[in-house]
Formats: structure tokens, sequence, C-alpha cells
């Protein structure tokens, strides 16, 4: 330090570093080095560089043994031409910074006298045997970190352990925060991030970072060493602040939460899930939660054998308002690389763990493990919106570069420049971007510096854009056919984009011919080869294959065959509005993948278009369809359990905004026709087969006379357009024998519309097949007649009216052929439509009319007074004219429930279940005591609190809960009449409003299962239901069909 400099206390120091006051004066606006009021002299002394007092005789240097804070780092000595990476103690017990005499020599540095030579002493003041310090170097540039760099001279030192000492002035300057545990500094000063950190301005200074050995071995060009902080993979798994581009997550209004379901875990499940938890947390990633929303969590299998873990947010994603942000226009981006001829493509690293979840959504992104309940701080893979929430982000950090020499999609960067200087320009400001976002990127993935790079689907180059060749590929590189079967595969789907080529059949005719009279062979021709070449050059070329439009909406249409799966990326485009193919591909399955199942193999065939063109669907402006011939796929979205390999990947679906829609697999043979190029004939056999039938049975070939005359019919005919391979096609006057044959017939039974079409498509086919077969089927007199219905029930539901007040409105039902118990064997159920309360009355066998209306008399009328309304079924006590004059004399209103229809009277039957329930509970041993047991099952009854109304029947009427045991009753005074009659009418306003909102809900969901009710007229003929009437059959047999 300088002579006339006073040592700061800490506070001091500490209080002007956070206000980036000078260290000298005192005063803003400048730093220590900078200041006027230091001593003009030491610009030109080792005090400038080391800090040592020019007048100084003695100066204490590092020595074995003695106390002071050390430790050793590497750094890299500039001189000229020459760098060396030299090994540096940091010590705060030198008091000057010293270089080894023997780097000076290798280095060939400049030395220059001191004005005075310095004797050397170890810490405690003891002389060290060594020669005097007589000169100093020269200024060289020193890197201590990979951002860090400053001009420094040092102290020749003749003899030292170390080539390099940082002392205290050193500290003193530059006072790094260090981590003694790790011995490493762990982040710079405020005057190092103004002065010596010159790349980065963020705080980033850890000098754990990829050393220039790890950047070589990622391809990274040695312009960008001094930026290798934008390659560490360690910065990239800390917390990333909160920004104003957090990913929010709203909710739809009045959506159910998803709740999440524990999925089961094997042991080194569970390890993994420890570990992973325990790290996540440690990054600060993820956090305890208490979120009424879960998702579940799971592993799945890598190829490597590893577990990778896996939230199923579908849950939350279907209830998850859409971030339709728009993806960059390729069109317009494919323009900007005009003159380009330099490109570097940048992939970033944990791109969405760089985004915070908004503050206040994190909640909505729980999990739920057997180890509890976590919550994520960062945008996880899996959330709907997190493709649109990244992009608007990077837009937003490039937003001033784009559209200049730089594309963003997504979490790929391109940069793009002239010429080879002007583009070391452009990725050093795109790298310096980055770190200042504190976005990191993976160097192993980057490609630096290219003249010819694949982007977005399109070979850019100085040349220019042009399309990918492995967009069109499946059909350049389709295989010439050799089989009859080939060849009608290659038919069917040049067939579906016949409208767009000119003269269409005249190119196909060579290939056409080779099929007439249906040949065992293929005879192939130079004509039908050209014929083959020209139709595939039409397929890759305008105006079939056409550039993807954003503003449009995808159609991905998939197969998969037993050799291989095919798809077909399309849009609709002109007036009408046709599928235009916009890409092409087929993959030949492996041989594990030939071993999947039919379903798992469907859903690769999804998998693999989706990554292929992930560039168009991924964040695509409009929902988009895929188009499969296997329905199961369908419910893809709204599986329970999903196995490991369709669990992997619903996770990268859950990153498009699609859905699954079947399609017969008689209209997707475009995608069927590439799945199946890959597929073989089976080679002739030439071993004589092994004989099964004796020589003594002989097989006729039948040949049935309908097919020769469609057969016949369709030689007489014009070639139709759009007739699948192998299929027959049926002229007008054909079709009506031919479905009524397919649904009448005593081989097939009456089936319904789809198998009928199933029946007749396997061979046959018009254009207008589906429509007659439906209207045939619906038709038919005699499904209508003998067929249950699968329509909807007709009218809505019409619930019976909501009760006032206890006991106004009851319902009574029996419960018949009981054993004997004491003489009884029925039972009379009186339920009260308010409180739900019951009463329970034995008889001896089933009660007349009279007798009935007698037990109500003496149950109901004496506790209760008279109700307003009794409801029943149509049994014989109920519509007597006794039962309907004892009552309507006292005016009780009767109401019969419908015609065979006891769910009118719903809340009795349900009460009949509980009683059977509640007797088979407690007299299953001796089933002839259950009389003894009926009061109890009242009691019981009338204790339990009622879904409907929330209330116990008791709490209902008389208003309060009576103690079940003699034990439990507390005494106390009567309350008033007023106070208990207040009570009693709040009570029955609750339920009031209990009971009615549960009818509305009721009603609600059973009108999703009804339709309107019909209008009928007088005069319209019907069909009636005989399922409930009863005929005079002639003979038992008929009996027993009613």
């Amino acid at each position: 330090m300088d002579c006339d400099y006073t040592r700061l206390t800490p506070a001091e120091r500490q209080r002007r570093l956070h206000q980036r006051l000078c260290l000298y004066c005192g005063e803003p606006g400048h730093v220590k080095l900078n200041c006027g009021l230091r001593p003009q002299n030491s610009a030109s002394t080792p005090g400038k560089h080391v800090g040592i007092p020019p007048r100084a005789n003695v100066v204490s240097i590092p020595t074995p043994g003695l106390t002071s804070k050390s430790m050793v780092i590497e750094v890299i000595v500039y001189c000229c031409s020459v760098s060396v990476t030299v090994p540096a103690l940091i010590d705060s017990g030198a008091e000057g910074n010293f270089m080894k005499e023997s780097l000076v020599q290798e280095l060939q540095l400049r030395m220059e006298p001191l004005p005075h030579q310095l004797s050397a002493r170890a810490l405690d003041g003891s002389p060290i045997g060594c020669a005097p310090i007589t000169h100093q170097t020269s200024p060289v540039i020193l890197q201590t970190s990979f951002l860090h760099k400053e001009r420094l001279s040092f102290f020749v030192l003749p003899v030292t352990d170390y080539a390099i000492v940082l002392g205290l002035p050193w500290l003193e300057k530059h006072d790094p925060i260090i981590s003694w545990s790790s011995k490493e500094i762990v982040c710079w000063s405020p005057y190092c991030l103004e002065n010596c950190v010159t790349s980065c301005p963020l705080a980033l200074g850890s000098t754990s970072v990829e050393s220039p050995d790890n950047l070589s071995s990622f391809h990274v060009p040695h312009e960008y060493s001094d930026l290798a902080l934008v390659f560490s993979k360690k910065n990239a798994t800390k917390l990333p602040p909160h920004r104003p581009y957090g990913c929010a997550i709203d909710l739809i209004e009045g959506a159910t939460l998803p709740k999440a379901r524990i999925y089961p875990l094997t042991r080194e499940e569970e390890k993994a899930m420890d570990d992973y938890i325990t790290e996540a947390l440690a990054q600060g990633f993820i956090r305890p939660s208490k979120s009424p929303v879960g998702s579940g969590f799971f592993f799945v299998k890598k190829k490597d054998g590893g577990l990778r873990p896996c939230i199923d947010y579908r849950g939350l994603n279907d209830i998850t308002v859409k971030f339709a942000y728009p993806l960059p226009l390729i069109p317009t981006a494919l323009e900007q690389f005009r003159g380009a001829s330099f490109f570097t493509k940048l992939d970033l690293r944990s791109a969405y763990n760089l985004v915070r979840v908004r503050e206040g959504d994190e909640w909505k992104t729980s999990f739920s493990t057997t180890k509890g309940h976590y919550e994520y701080l960062v945008m996880s893979y899996g959330l709907a919106n997190a493709p649109s929430v990244f992009q608007c982000f990077m837009n937003d950090v490039f937003r001033d570069m784009i559209g200049q020499f730089v594309v963003v999609f997504i979490d790929d960067i391109l940069v793009y420049s002239p010429d080879l200087n002007t583009h070391i320009r452009h990725v050093r400001l795109v790298l310096q971007r980055l770190l200042e976002y504190e976005l990191f990127v993976k160097g192993e993935k980057c490609e630096f510096h290219l003249q010819r790079v694949e982007f977005l689907g399109y070979v850019i180059s100085s040349s220019g854009v042009v399309m990918n060749d492995d967009k069109v590929n499946a059909v350049s590189n389709w295989p010439t056919p050799t089989t009859v079967k080939e060849l009608q595969r290659f038919l069917g789907f040049a067939n579906f984009y016949r409208r767009f080529i000119r003269n269409f059949s005249a190119i196909a005719a060579p290939m056409t011919a080779l099929l007439k009279n249906s040949p065992k062979t293929l005879t192939w021709s130079n004509q039908a080869q050209a014929s083959f070449d020209t139709l595939k050059t039409a397929f890759v070329s305008a105006p079939i294959l056409v550039h993807p439009d954003p503003e449009s909406p995808f159609t991905v249409e998939v197969d998969a065959s037993e050799t291989g799966v095919g798809a077909v990326l399309s849009q609709r485009r002109g007036d009408p509005a046709k599928l235009h193919p916009i890409a092409f591909y087929s993959h030949k399955l492996s041989s594990a993948e030939r071993n999947y199942g039919i379903g798992d193999r469907e859903l690769l065939a999804v998998k693999l278009a989706l990554e292929e063109w992930r560039h168009w669907l991924e964040g695509a402006l409009h929902p988009f369809v895929v188009l499969t011939d296997h329905k199961n796929l369908e419910y893809l979205r709204t599986a329970k359990r999903l196995n490991s390999r369709q669990a992997r990947w619903s996770l990268f679906f859950s990153r498009f905004n699609f859905s699954i829609t079947f399609r017969p697999g008689s209209r997707n043979t475009k995608a069927d026709a590439l799945s199946r190029m890959y597929a073989t004939e089976p080679s002739p056999v030439t071993s004589s087969p092994e004989r099964i039938l004796p020589d003594s049975v002989a097989v006729a070939v039948i040949q049935w006379e309908f097919d020769e005359q469609i057969c016949r019919a369709n030689t007489q005919l014009l070639p139709q357009e759009g007739i699948p391979p192998g299929k027959l096609y049926v002229p007008p006057e054909f079709r009506e024998r031919l479905i009524t044959w397919a649904h009448s017939s005593l081989s097939s039974g009456h089936p319904g519309e789809n198998r009928t079409l199933q029946l007749i498509a396997a061979r046959y086919w018009w254009d207008t097949m589906r429509q007659d077969i439906h209207f045939f089927v619906s038709s038919c007199s005699t499904c209508a007649k003998c067929k249950t219905p699968k329509t909807l029930l007709a009218g809505k539901l019409m619930p019976l009216a909501t009760p006032e007040r206890p006991w106004s409105h009851i319902a009574v039902d029996y419960v018949t052929d009981l054993p004997p118990s004491n003489g009884y064997t029925t039972i009379l159920t009186i339920v009260d439509r308010f409180s739900r309360g019951v009463k329970f009355v034995p008889f001896a066998t089933i009660p007349t009319a009279f007798q009935t209306a007698q037990a109500i008399y003496e149950v109901v009328f004496r506790h209760f007074g008279i109700p307003e309304d009794i409801l029943s079924d149509r049994g014989p006590q109920f519509t007597s004219r006794v039962w309907r004059a004892f009552f309507e004399h006292l005016g009780v209103t009767v109401s019969l429930t419908s015609g065979f229809h006891p769910t009118s009277n719903g809340m009795c039957e349900r009460v009949n279940q509980e009683i059977g329930k509640f007797l088979r509970l407690y007299c299953h041993k001796n089933p002839s005591d259950w009389s003894q047991y009926l009061v109890w099952a009242e009691i019981a009854q009338n204790s339990l609190i009622n879904a409907t109304t929330g209330l116990t029947p008791f709490q209902c009427f008389p208003g309060f809960q009576p103690p079940l045991a003699p034990w439990t009753a507390v005494s106390s005074e009567v309350p008033a009449v007023d106070d208990w009659m207040r009570r009693s009418e709040q009570v029955w306003e609750q339920t009031h409003q209990h009971v009615a909102t549960l009818l509305a809900r009721y009603k609600q969901q059973a009108d999703k299962h009804r339709g309107n009710t019909p209008v009928y007229n007088p005069g319209d003929r019907v069909w009636l239901s005989t399922r409930d009437f009863r005929f005079q059959a002639p003979s038992r047999c008929h009996r027993s069909l009613e």
C-alpha cells in the first residue's frame, strides 16, 4: 500500500465498497487507482502494482511453517505472443506480489531496477538466507480466471517455492470472496467487475468453469476462450432470478383441480427419487409444498438403463389457459440469410430450467411422491405453455439482434454473418448477451463457423436456401416395385395426389397396364420405370409439395406396419381447400421395435413424426390433428395407466398442442404405403408342404357368382379415381344387393354400421359406401324391432318437487319375501322426502290397501301430522280405490311413479337396500331374528348424515341429535319454545337449500345422457316396447323368450 494511505476498518471498507466510493479518499466517481489525491510518483514505482512502499527496505514473503491464509490457483501470464499457465500462491502474509526469477527468464520479461534494494524476511521478522530483491518486472497481463484480466508488475524473487505469489496488496485491491474450504474464488468485487472482468458485467466470477481443454473437446474456437463461463454446466444448475418472463399458469375458471395419484416405485426407483429430490432441493429448483393440486411422479428407463424422472402434467395442462405466442415465421427468417456466408448454431443448456415459474403460480406445478409433496420454482418440461413462454423470453433477450444477425427458435439459436471476422464479433455479442441474462449453452452440441448448416428443415449456405433432402427422402428413395403388391401400394399412394398432377392417368398408364387381368407376377418394363420415376419427381415438386404456412393448421397422418412407420405432414390450401403435403417421412423398424405391440408401434409413428417436424409443430399457432387408424390412441391423453415406454413418450407429447383422431385404415393409405416401403414379399416355399388332409378328401374351389358379376362389370367401366389397391369397385346397380347380403344374411346376423362396413370394405369399394350403409342399417325394420336402442333416453329429467318442511311429503314401498321372524315376512318402508327420516313397520304378509293406510295413519299421522303428498309405485295396494278414497278424504295427494320406472321412487329403493345390508350384517348367523333388529335399523338410518341434506334426519326433525347411548347424554335445561322453533326453522331452511341444490345437480347429470322429448302428433306411427308386456304364449318355449 502507499505510505500515506490510512488503513480502513473492515466496516468502513465494506461501506465504501457497497456505495462504490474510492477506497483512498472516500469520494464517488472514481476508484483508488485513479484517485487524484494519491502521490503521483507511485505510478512509476512497483507500489502501484504490488503495494510496497517505495522507500521500504524490508518486505515479508511467504515461508513454510508460518501461519497465514493462503491457497494455490492456476493463472495465465501473457507477454507479447507468449503465454504460460503456472500455479500461483494467494497468501495474505506476503507484503507484495512476487515472480520467480526463472519464470522471468523463461518469458524473457524486461526488468526494471528498484530505487533501492529490499531485504526479504519471514512473517515473524526473521531474515531469510536469500539475495536481496533488486528488480521488478515490466507490466504483464495476468489472467486469474477466464473473465478476470489485469496488468500487473511483480518483484523478482531469486528463490521461491511458487512461480507467482499474490500477496496482501493484491487481495486488498481486488477484494475477492474466497471459499477456503473448496480453495476457489467464488466472486469478484465491484472494482473487478468495472475494471478487470471486461467480457461479462455480471458477478458470475467463480473460477469453476470449463477449462480450455474441455472447450477444445467441444470444438469451441479459441476466439471464445475468455467466454468459457457461458459453456459452464455448474452455473446452469443454479436457481435463476425472477424476471418479467416468468411462466404463468392461468387456470380455466371453474375447472376441477387435478389430484395426484402416488405411483408405486421399486427399491431402485425409490433411491433414484431420493437422489433427484435431494439434488433439486439443493439447486433450489423445487421446494416442499402444501398445494391442493398434485401431479403424478414416476420414472421411465433411459436407453442406457438409467432412470429419468417424469411429472404427469396431463391433468394440469387440460385446465391451463394456453399462451398462444407465435413462433418465428419461417419464410421471413429464410429471407434474412441473403448474403450470409458463415453460420453458428447454439443450443441452450437446461433451457426451460433457466426460467422461473411466475411468482404465486408455483403451487400449480406440485407433484406427489412417497416422500412428500413438492413444487417447482423453475419452468419444468411438460408444462403446456413452456415453449411459448420460452420463445417470448428469447425474443426479448435478442430483440435488437433478431433480424440483424440472429434467428431464435425456442432453444435453438442461429448466428449468421457475411464474413468470418464479422461473424466472430457477432457470436461474441450473442455469447455475452447470454451471460448477461445468465443463460448457458451446450458446448458439445454447438457448431461454429459453418458455411453450410441445417436449420428449421432447410439447408442454408452462401448459395441460398434449399429444402432438406430428409423432407422428401421417404418418396425420393421409394424402391422400384418388384411384386404386384408393391406396385399396388405405390399406385394407391399416388392416387391421393392425382388431382395435383397434370395428365396423371397418362403418366401412370404404363404401370396400371401391368395390373390388368390380375397377374400373379410383375413384369417390369422400361416404360413402367420411366412412369415410376416421373411420378416420384412430381410428388416432391410444386404444386404438390408446398412450403408450410404457420398461419394455417397442420395435419399429420401416421401409420405403422410390421416393418416400418410412415407419416405425411399436410396443410389445406386452395379453394376449395385440399390437403397438400409438406413433407414425407418413413422409418424402417429395428429388430427391437418390431417386437413392440401394435399400439406401441402406432404410437412410435406419432413420436417419430413429431420429432421429425418439431420445428413446425412445437408451439404451432393452431392445434394440429394426428390421424391414425388405431382407435385406442384417441384415449392416450386421458389414460390412467401407461407402460414405461408410453409414459416416456407422453412427456415428449406434452410439448405439443394436438389431438389424435381415428381414421379407418381404408382411408389412411398414404401413410400406410410409406410404412410398407420396407415390406418384402414372402419367399416361395420350395419344399413340398406337409400333408394335412388325407388323399380321399377333396376341397373344391368355390367362386361366388355375385363376385363374378361385379368383376365383369368392372371390366366394362372406365377406371374410377380413388380405388384402393386390391379392392373391387361396386357399380350403383349392385350396391343395395351387396349391403343386403352383408347385413341381413344368416351368416352376418344384422351387424351394426361399423361391422357391416368392415365386412364390405374387406373386398369392395365405392365413394359413398359409408353413407349408403348408414342409411340402410338405420332404416332396417328388423333391427329397430329386435335390438336394444342405443339412442339417448327421451326427455329431460323431471325431478320431484322439493318439500318445504319435514314429513309433508312421504314415499312408501315394501320389502317382501323375508325369512319368517316372529310371524313377520314383510316390511313397510316410509321415508320423509325432506329430512330423509325413515319408519319401518313389519307385517306378517303383504298388507292390503286398507292395512297399509291404517299403518301410515298410526305411524305418521299420530307423530307428524297429515302429509300433503304420498309417493308410491304402481302396486295393486296403491292403485286401489280404497287407497285413493282414504287419502282424498283427508286432503292428501296420491302420486304414482311412471310405469315400469322404479327410479321415480329411488329414495325408497335406496332405503330398502340399506335395510337389507343392515339386517345381513347383524342377522347372518340367525336370519329369523331380523324383526328384533328392525328398531335399531331405524335408529341407525336416522342417525347417519345424509349426503343430500348434509345433516342427520334427527337433526332435521325434531332438530337435535339424540344420544346414541345413555352414558353420552349431557343434562341441560329445556330451551324456550320460541328458540326451539327458530332453530328448527333454520335447520329446515338449510335442509331445503341442500335438497334443492342436489336435485338440480342430479338433473344436470342425468340430462347429459338424455335427449329432448320427442314431439308426437296424433296419427304418428311409433315403435312400442313389449319388454314389460305379458302375452298369452302358445308354448313354454315362447314364454321363456318373454
